[in-house]
């Protein structure tokens, strides 16, 4: 096993229900497998996986235990120093999948599924500006061909949230999807008057995302049966167990993050679990480097249906690791046609 540490700065801070993110640390890792050298991505945030430093501590133990010469399957490593460090898993599970997709000579996604997807519509992300920046946001997106769009609400009152949705719906049609995300910022009483107001003027969200704190299951389960707008859930699958969110019935939609579940296998099943319980995945990132945001982009392509993914966060970055072989392109990203990932392992290493 190889690693290699790095850091990328984001053009702009982002702000979060955790707080604001302004750089992405992390590590490489190179695992050989099945015959070939396969490569993950461990970009931990704290909140949502292990801290930079437990991430490291995890990644080296592993590197120099016996675990290391067992990485041709992660379920050895499941009771193992990884345990409680989803992105260093992340990491390793990425790389043993890349590894065996280059060994089969197939793209990653087809490697995971036999129908899976050669490209996927993904969402732009509109910041929480007033109604005319918005509005104006909103048209440049659509301009670039993006057809779903998700707006940042709860840093203000509800009412005006709601003008700004109105204010884009209006510009943009009925025919773009309108996704509202409130970062866990709202009581439930707050979520209702949003929805209600949202419902009454017809904006017909895709779905509202994370409107309460994110161990609240049961409020989130009123608010599906009071109204007729899905709930996705998001930060709460780092506060609970993804499957007891599923049991509470607390959501229509699981925004599922590849490095905070602990890798692609790791998505994979709580995708299908999701499924049999009804309920659908969307696929997005933690804003990492470009060996993630491909690991998501093939997992999100292995998975049924072809709901827009949040996977359109290149933007966010300063600068990456390597060129992005999966650039958005009139609002959709195609999946890399060369084995695994689709990228040069040994580049990212020299």
């Amino acid at each position: 096993m190889r690693l290699r540490e790095f850091a990328v700065d984001l053009e702009t801070p982002l702000s979060t229900a955790k707080g604001d993110i302004e750089r992405r640390e992390g590590f490489l890792v190179a695992v050989d497998a099945a015959g070939e050298t396969g490569v993950g991505e461990a970009t931990p945030l704290p909140g949502w996986t292990e801290s930079l430093g437990d991430c490291r501590d995890a990644l080296a133990d592993l590197a120099e235990g016996d675990a290391a010469a067992d990485a041709d399957s992660v379920s050895a490593l499941e009771d193992g120093t990884l345990a409680d460090a989803p992105a260093a898993r992340h990491a390793v599970s990425l790389a043993v999948a890349d590894a065996r997709a280059r060994a089969a000579d197939r793209p990653l996604a087809a490697s995971l599924a036999t129908d899976s997807h050669t490209s996927l519509p993904v969402n732009a992300t509109l910041g929480d500006d007033g109604p005319e920046a918005t509005v104006e946001a909103a048209e440049a997106a659509v301009e670039l061909g993006y057809d779903c769009l998700k707006l940042k609400v709860g840093a203000r009152d509800p009412t005006d949230d709601v003008a700004r949705l109105r204010a884009v719906r209006e510009a943009v049609g009925p025919d773009v999807s309108l996704r509202a995300d409130a970062n866990a910022a709202w009581d439930r009483w707050t979520a209702d008057r949003f929805l209600d107001s949202v419902e009454e003027l017809g904006l017909d969200l895709d779905y509202l995302e994370q409107p309460l704190p994110a161990d609240e299951l049961d409020g989130h389960a009123v608010l599906r049966r009071l109204h007729d707008t899905p709930i996705a859930l998001d930060e709460s699958l780092a506060a609970v167990p993804p499957q007891r969110a599923l049991a509470s019935n607390a959501a229509d939609v699981l925004v599922c993050k590849p490095m905070a579940l602990g890798g692609p296998d790791r998505v994979r099943d709580l995708a299908a679990r999701a499924r049999d319980a009804g309920v659908d995945v969307v696929v997005t990132t933690t804003i990492d480097a470009v060996v993630a945001r491909l690991g998501a982009l093939h997992v999100a392509a292995s998975l049924p249906g072809e709901r827009a993914h949040g996977l359109a966060t290149a933007s966010l970055l300063d600068a990456d690791l390597a060129a992005d072989p999966a650039p958005v392109r009139e609002g959709r990203m195609r999946v890399p046609e060369g084995p695994g990932l689709g990228i040069d392992v040994s580049a990212l290493f020299s």
